[in-house]
């Protein structure tokens, strides 16, 4: 897990920093707070559950500029909340999601796409 440390990015530029993550990485986790220290359960829970899969991801903490960064992923994703998780630029869900897809055994799939 990598933790994207230019977390302060402007406002004006959150929709651009999104756009090359989204591109760059293969598996981005936006959330609130950092891996290390979530600040909040959903977040928690995301990271948790990844980190339970040993896959290396990008996490992004919205929390600096967080209107910015729901307006910029919901363009992306039509979701509201926070976390989100991207795969090859593509939107897999937020915290229940990722729960889900594990309780199911298609979490591993779903990071492999």
């Amino acid at each position: 897990m990598a933790f994207d440390q230019s977390q302060n990015v402007a406002p004006e530029d959150v929709p651009e920093r999104v756009e090359t993550l989204l591109d760059s990485e293969d598996r981005v986790l936006f959330i609130k707070g950092t891996p290390q220290q979530p600040q909040c359960g959903f977040s928690q829970r995301a990271v948790g559950t990844l980190a339970r899969r040993d896959v290396e991801f990008e996490c992004v903490n919205v929390l600096p500029a967080l209107a910015a960064y729901r307006e910029a992923l919901e363009s992306h994703s039509g979701w509201e909340t926070i976390p989100q998780l991207y795969v090859d630029g593509e939107f897999v869900g937020g915290s229940d999601i990722i729960v889900e897809l594990e309780e199911r055994d298609e979490l591993a799939s779903a990071l492999d796409a």
